[in-house]
């Protein structure tokens, strides 16, 4: 696993690679959780599951490689982390998939409900 500080325009360039490997993970963790409320779990559906399973890994494994986190466990918006400095202090630039670029950040010990736009003079 890599760590780098990301500036927005840094984190921005990544958004091509980063954008269908997040779609890749919500289109498969919403058939995970399919298989989840499913209930008879015959052999098959177990395998599936677990490949399922395996593939999520996969794919977090890979937006760690480039140094952000996969933060939606629900599998519902798409939610990224870059580790940053703003204001001199580290931070996270936050980004859903729904949104066209990182333009949002929130502190480390802040959650997705803290966030606040990323400042002018970064962008």
């Amino acid at each position: 696993m890599k760590f780098k500080y990301f500036t927005p325009q840094e984190a921005n360039r990544r958004l091509a690679y980063i954008r269908p490997v997040v779609q890749d993970l919500l289109d498969k963790g919403k058939r995970l959780q399919a298989y989840v409320l499913l209930p008879h779990q015959t052999p098959q559906i177990q395998k599936q599951q677990q490949a399922l399973e395996q593939k999520i890994q996969e794919l977090t494994a890979e937006l760690e490689e480039v140094g952000c986190y996969f933060k939606d466990w629900n599998f519902e918006i798409g939610l990224v982390d870059f580790p940053a400095i703003i204001n001199s202090q580290e931070a996270l630039l936050c980004w859903r998939s729904d949104e066209p670029e990182v333009a949002w950040y929130h502190g480390y010990q802040d959650g997705y409900a803290s966030r606040q736009p990323i400042p002018v003079e970064l962008l």
